[in-house]
C-alpha cells in the first residue's frame, strides 16, 4: 500500500450488455458506470451489479472485485492515456492501494461494510474484448496488477469517497501476486500447497489445493 490517505474513488455497476468476440452467452457486466449514489453491498455483491458469466464471476467468495488507483496511474502512463475507474469491470476503485501487495485474507472496512481478500483476478477475453485488444489478456498478466476478488464479511451501505481503513492478515503472508503468478505456474510441492491453504483462500481455489495435496501425499505413500 501507499502512504496516501485510502478512500473509495468510485463505485461501479454495470448493466447486461452484449459484447462480441468474448463468452458464449454474447452478454456481460464488465462496462460498470460509477455510481453517484450510496450502493448497498450484500454477501453476493452489488445491488444492481449485472453478473453473466456465473460460472466464472460471482458468489459469495468472489462477490466485490477492487482495483487500485495506482494501478490505474500504470496504466495511464503504459497506455499513454488516462483510463476511468471501472474500466476493468472493478467494483470499487480505491485510492492508495496497490492491489499486487495485498495478502489474502487482508481486510478492507468501507462505510458499513467489512471486506475479506480471496483471490486475484484472472483475465479472460472478456476484458480483451471491452479492451479493444485480442492481446490485452497477455498484456495484463504482463503487468502484474491483477486487481483482487474479496468475499463480505459485513454487509451495508458504501459510497464514493469514504474512507477505507486497510487491516493486513496476521497470519502466514501469501500474497496476490504469488497466488495470481501460481495460476500460470503452479508450485505443487507440498510446502507451497499447505501455505497456500493456510490463508483464506477462494473456496474453489482451496478445494484444487486440497485435491492436490491429498495426491501428492498418497504418491509418498506408495
Amino acid at each position: 500500500m501507499t502512504s496516501k490517505p485510502l478512500y473509495l474513488m468510485s463505485v461501479n455497476i454495470g448493466q447486461a450488455q452484449p459484447i462480441q468476440n468474448a463468452k458464449s452467452s454474447g452478454l456481460t457486466g464488465i462496462f460498470k458506470q460509477p455510481s453517484n449514489e450510496a450502493v448497498f453491498i450484500s454477501r453476493l455483491g452489488l445491488k444492481d451489479d449485472a453478473i453473466c458469466d456465473t460460472k466464472n464471476h460471482g458468489g459469495v467468495d468472489q462477490a466485490v472485485y477492487v482495483y487500485g488507483g495506482p494501478d490505474y496511474e500504470w496504466w495511464a502512463q503504459e497506455l499513454g492515456s488516462p483510463l476511468e475507474p471501472g474500466t476493468f469491470g472493478e467494483n470499487l476503485t480505491i485510492a492508495g492501494v496497490e492491489t499486487a501487495q495485498a495478502l489474502i485474507g487482508d481486510r478492507l472496512e468501507i462505510g458499513e461494510v467489512l471486506l475479506e481478500v480471496t483471490s486475484p483476478r484472472i483475465p479472460c477475453v472478456t476484458l480483451a474484448a471491452r479492451m479493444g485488444d485480442p492481446a490485452f489478456v497477455k498484456r495484463f498478466r504482463a503487468a502484474e496488477r491483477p486487481g483482487f476478488y474479496c468475499r463480505v464479511l459485513q454487509e451495508g451501505w458504501v459510497r464514493a469517497g469514504d474512507a477505507v481503513f486497510y487491516g493486513h492478515y496476521t497470519g502466514e503472508p501469501f500474497s496476490i501476486l504469488e497466488m495470481f503468478r501460481d495460476y500460470y505456474e503452479p508450485h505443487l510441492d507440498e510446502a507451497t500447497l499447505r501455505r497456500h491453504l493456510a490463508a483464506p483462500v477462494h473456496y474453489k481455489d482451496r478445494a484444487e489445493k486440497e485435491q492436490k495435496l491429498a495426491e501428492l501425499l498418497a504418491s509418498k505413500k506408495e
